[in-house]
């Protein structure tokens, strides 16, 4: 049996309003991140990845930052993707939405020849990252008012 959805690069501009729409349910809606930095500069150069039911109901997004933008936001260290921006709306949870987004761009990094992925977990979502291969690393930080940790895994 099939999964209720698939998981794509969101190849274009319909794809990538879609993935705005979930970060915004999920992070200025549920979370109360203010919209104004929710989104930023990076977007434009990201490659997001999108989770979406074959009625096209958009369940769910990721991005990967690489290159220059991802060095910007890391270590300085141009083998090294980060991934950000992973949310999944509420109704697709439990069904392995987030685990296929973020196995989404790790296929996408290895595709670029990048070594490792950074992110910035939220520190509730700590365990679900750690069971994907993720280690933290470094103090507790806020961002956006939310408590999260540095992690990494090695490709």
């Amino acid at each position: 049996m099939s999964d209720p959805y698939e998981v794509r690069v969101a190849g274009d501009a319909v794809d990538r309003e879609a993935c705005f729409a979930v970060r915004k349910e999920v992070f200025v809606g549920e979370q109360g991140v203010p919209e104004d930095i929710e989104y930023d500069a990076y977007d434009e150069g990201a490659l997001h990845v999108l989770a979406i039911r074959d009625d096209g109901t958009p369940l769910g997004t990721g991005r990967l930052l690489y290159g220059e933008a991802a060095a910007a936001k890391t270590d300085g260290d141009l083998t090294v993707g980060s991934l950000g921006r992973l949310a999944v709306k509420r109704e697709a949870r439990g069904l392995g939405v987030g685990v296929a987004l973020v196995r989404a761009v790790e296929d996408a990094a290895r595709a670029r020849g990048l070594a490792a992925v950074d992110l910035h977990a939220q520190t509730h979502a700590l365990g679900f990252y750690e069971r994907l291969g993720y280690v933290a690393y470094g103090a507790e930080f806020p961002d956006a008012g939310i408590a999260h940790r540095a992690m990494r895994r090695e490709l």
